[in-house]
Formats: C-alpha cells, structure tokens, sequence
C-alpha cells in the first residue's frame, strides 16, 4: 500500500493518482477516474477533484493508497 501524506488539509484525487505514478499525466487520471475504474474507500468515484482526506482509501488497478497526515 502506498501512503501519501497531506501537506495541506487534503489532496485532490487526480493529484493522488499522479503523485504515487499510477498514471502519467492528468489527461490519464481524468479518463480512468470517470470510465469508473478507481474507488475511494470501496465506492466507486467518478469526480476527479474528489477532495481526499486523512485515512481515506484510494484503490486503483490493484493498488491502494492511504491518505495520512
């Protein structure tokens, strides 16, 4: 599992997918984000600006990140 901590009071979901490489750019987070492929603590999320924060779960190609502070 990855863990991203927050520098801020929370970090945008796109960003999230972007900051731990499990896609390259934004164009990349936005196209698997609303083709419905990642899941923020079991649902699934279709904002890419999706606000995440603390202990949230991000789950993506078999993947997880944590959110901590």
């Amino acid at each position: 599992m990855e863990i991203i901590k927050l520098r801020d009071e929370y970090i945008k979901l796109g960003q999230a997918l972007k900051a731990v490489g499990l896609v390259d750019s934004g164009v990349e987070a936005k196209d698997v984000i609303v083709n419905g492929e990642v899941k923020v603590n079991g649902a699934p999320e279709f904002q890419r600006g999706k606000k995440l924060y603390e202990n949230d779960i991000v789950e993506f190609d078999g993947k997880k990140i944590l959110i901590q502070k």
